[in-house]
């Protein structure tokens, strides 16, 4: 299945984004607002409107880094965001990337993106990330379309991608979901082996 920049460019302009939370999601937040560091050179990978991005950068982070294959959706951050870096809203590949992070965050990207890809996200996220770097975010928890995305799974399929590259210090359900995604999300921190 191939899920191409037309396909998400299409989802954006024609506003069928049902993904999209239209805030910053609270597990992120809460995740966000214990960071100190606000040198933290963040990867925001998929990240469509990424209010994530905005909540970081109007929060001091300015080194936050999206890479999104729709360019509406990057369109979409520097209206919101107009003192956002043009050259950190990135149209491209995840996959095609070659900087390092000192952090990435997880936000329905992994959900979107065949599944048959998982295990080249976990290779290259380890790629991507500096020596103990971080994967946080959120991972569905759920059986959810197997023809289109979102993309469901569960905690012990997701470990069998993660384990070799990263060290598991949360892999947990997620307390405080949005409405809409309760019992359906799991938490990870995972720091890079």
């Amino acid at each position: 299945m191939i899920l191409s920049e037309k396909f998400w460019e299409n989802k954006y302009k024609t506003n069928k984004i049902g993904w999209d939370l239209g805030e910053v999601s609270a597990p992120l937040k809460t995740y966000f607002d214990q960071l100190i560091n606000k040198d933290l050179k963040i990867l925001i990978p998929g990240g469509g409107n990424s209010y994530e991005a905005e909540y970081l950068f109007n929060n001091g982070f300015k080194n936050v880094y999206v890479v999104d294959l729709s360019k509406t959706a990057l369109e979409n951050i520097k209206k919101r965001v107009p003192n956002f870096p043009n050259s950190q809203l990135i149209l491209g590949n995840f996959f095609d990337l070659n900087d390092t992070f000192d952090l990435a965050i997880e936000q329905t990207f992994f959900c979107a993106i065949d599944p048959n890809l998982r295990e080249k996200y976990a290779y290259k996220m380890k790629d991507l990330l500096k020596s103990k770097g971080k994967l946080v975010g959120l991972l569905f928890d759920a059986k959810l379309n197997t023809d289109h995305p979102p993309f469901g799974g569960n905690r012990k399929e997701y470990t069998a991608y993660f384990e070799s590259y990263f060290k598991m210090d949360v892999f947990t359900k997620c307390y405080n979901s949005f409405h809409n995604r309760q019992g359906m999300e799991l938490f990870i921190k995972l720091t890079k082996n």
